[in-house]
């Protein structure tokens, strides 16, 4: 079968044509941020669409960077409600960063979105860099939130949610502005730091929240 370089299925069929008929795209949101928690998901796309094309509420579905509030919060009702799709969302808070570091919490998210699905998947499409840690066999794929369908889907999964949190935490810590910038370091986010210090939801091992080591003379 011959495959276009555009076709964001490419890497799911290679995979359907090994008899792999369920294959989880899996991202995360929220790695840069001072605050909050980092959300992973993981999504399986029905192989049927690979020939039938996408339903027209995924029309457009990309990178959930690339898409405006808006589209996210439209493909994220549809992902969730449509019944055909399979997915896992899952969070690690900000307390937990702290204690195990960034990449870890990550992919322990990536694990814990895997596992809501039942059963495991055989095989997970993962964008980015490959991870030691991940639970089923995978294919990483650089840039991968806008090349892969199933990809695209975790990334608006976990963008939407995180949003979402970070809106709630808003209302509790008003002053911080958490839902104009999400938690990451804004002029406006760390000029808040400044004058109030660190609130419950920051991560206290990210610069600038991370005490200074005193200088040795």
């Amino acid at each position: 079968m011959s495959v276009k370089p555009s076709d964001r299925f490419e890497f799911e069929r290679t995979l359907w044509q090994q008899k792999i008929t369920r294959i989880a795209g899996v991202d995360e949101a929220g790695r840069g941020p001072l605050a909050g928690p980092v959300v992973a998901a993981a999504a399986i796309l029905p192989p049927r669409w690979a020939e039938a094309g996408l339903p027209a509420e995924l029309a457009g579905l990309n990178d959930s960077k690339q898409l405006t509030e808006a589209q996210r919060g439209n493909f994220f009702a549809f992902l969730t409600g449509c019944g055909e799709i399979e997915f896992g969302i899952a969070e690690v808070d900000a307390a937990v960063i702290d204690q195990i570091n960034i990449l870890q919490a990550t992919h322990r998210a990536m694990n814990d979105a895997l596992a809501k699905l039942n059963p495991l998947p055989p095989h997970a499409l993962v964008d980015g860099r490959p991870v030691k840690t991940l639970r089923v066999p995978q294919t990483a794929i650089v840039k991968g939130d806008a090349r892969s369908y199933s990809i695209a889907a975790a990334s608006v999964l976990a963008k939407v949610t995180r949003d979402r949190l970070m809106l709630n935490f808003s209302a509790q810590f008003p002053e911080y502005g958490f839902a104009e910038h999400k938690g990451y370091g804004t002029a406006k986010h760390l000029a808040a730091i400044a004058k109030h210090g660190a609130c419950p939801i920051h991560r206290k091992t990210f610069a600038p929240l991370k005490p200074r080591e005193p200088k040795l003379f």
